[in-house]
């Protein structure tokens, strides 16, 4: 049945959903690769599409900007339509002097300034993972298509102006590749639901060297990272 969020009805909704944070982009990849699509949601500009890929069925649907957007649209997902698992393709900035425009992180865990977990009530931190299963998918189809990737952590954090300049840095001293605002919610709730998540990104600025990509390029032009989630959907 709907929810608050989403108006798709029980089947309409794939087991594996892409979810970029643009629903732009989702519209994009729909219109792109999918066949047969449908669209099932459009509530809040929010847009969803299930089709066909390769004769498999997946669905694409925006996830919004932050982990509290993040965490609506996945819970409901897994919860009320039976997904099993959530692709999360997005765009961070890099932390890294030798991770560059465009190139791919495979997003092995997320680290977060976000009190996210605290609802689980936990006698500790956790730590976000991706599903394994994924992560090793993603890696094979990365090195296939001969694709710039990197396999690491990220820090998804609830702050885009920061206050502390130094942030990112102190962030890449722990080894974190890259700063994005969604992965750690998805994580965590993809645990919470014993399901499948896994976060693909591409690099669309750096920290380091403050070059940019514009938000055309971001919408339509990531297109390496959009055909491996397809891929292993």
């Amino acid at each position: 049945m709907a929810t608050p969020h989403n108006q798709a009805n029980p089947g309409e909704i794939a087991k594996t959903v892409l979810m970029p944070g643009d629903p732009l982009r989702a519209k994009f990849l729909a219109n792109t690769y999918l066949e047969n699509v449908k669209e099932f949601n459009t509530v809040r500009n929010m847009l969803g599409y299930t089709g066909t890929y390769k004769g498999k069925e997946v669905s694409i649907m925006g996830s919004g900007m932050g982990m509290p957007s993040m965490g609506i649209y996945c819970h409901e997902l897994y919860s009320q339509y039976g997904v099993e698992s959530i692709i999360r393709i997005g765009s961070c900035g890099s932390l890294k002097k030798d991770i560059k425009l465009r190139d791919i992180i495979i997003v092995q865990g997320a680290c977060t300034d976000s009190n996210f977990a605290h609802q689980y009530e936990l006698p500790g931190t956790y730590s976000a993972i991706s599903s394994f299963d994924l992560l090793e998918k993603a890696v094979n189809e990365a090195r296939k298509k001969d694709a710039a990737f990197h396999v690491g952590n990220v820090i998804s954090s609830d702050i885009f102006y920061h206050a502390d300049k130094d942030s990112g840095a102190k962030w890449a001293s722990m080894g974190c590749l890259g700063v994005e605002m969604e992965s750690y919610a998805l994580f965590a709730t993809a645990a919470y639901f014993n399901k499948k998540a896994i976060t693909l990104l591409t690099v669309s600025d750096s920290l380091v060297s403050d070059e940019i990509t514009t938000a055309k390029e971001r919408e339509k032009t990531f297109t390496t990272m959009m055909e491996i989630a397809l891929e292993i959907a």
